[in-house]
């Protein structure tokens, strides 16, 4: 029974030491402006988070602790933690559009060099290739002009075999009548 007792009593002061510790921590992080969280609380503690999350105390002792503007121990300015991620994505942001922009003109100059040695090698298109492709574009819309054309014709041709027949089929039913 007497050693019972004496277990009790060592398990009370070892969760006493823990949990004082726990609290050192959460001053020591607060005083020196650090982040707060339950992470880093319980690895300056020395302990494991759940000990944090198990007592309810301690829990809200890191999360009221967490929520409390920091004090400035600083000369300079400071800024919060809210425009410190707002900075962060606005620069993720444009070291995206960045990214982005100069894919875009190593394309292009990749395309500019390569058509350079084509040329020089002797390998690229002939030299009036604009005119050429002005040529082919004037060709391809005079050709959709005959297409038209002719398809209008077609009709016109399809009509006049139709109004033929109905003029050969009058003449027929004339002469068949007496």
């Amino acid at each position: 029974m007497n050693s019972a007792k004496h277990l009790t009593d060592a398990r009370h002061q070892d969760s006493q030491r823990r949990r004082t510790k726990v609290l050192a921590a959460l001053d020591q992080l607060a005083a020196s402006g650090a982040d707060i969280s339950v992470s880093a609380v319980s690895r300056a503690a020395g302990v494991h988070r759940s000990l944090i999350y198990r007592h309810p105390d301690l829990h809200a002792a890191v999360t009221t602790r967490a929520a409390e503007p920091q004090i400035n121990t600083t000369t300079g300015p400071t800024a919060s933690k809210q425009s410190l991620l707002a900075d962060i994505a606005n620069l993720t942001d444009r070291v995206r559009r960045q990214d982005t922009h100069i894919r875009h003109l190593e394309q292009r100059l990749a395309e500019t060099l390569g058509e350079q040695v084509w040329q020089r090698a002797g390998l690229g298109g002939p030299p009036d290739h604009d005119a050429l492709q002005k040529r082919i574009s004037h060709l391809e819309q005079h050709t959709t002009e005959l297409q038209q054309q002719l398809a209008d014709r077609d009709d016109d041709l399809d009509a006049a075999r139709a109004a033929n027949r109905q003029l050969i089929a009058s003449l027929n039913n004339l002469k068949d009548k007496p």
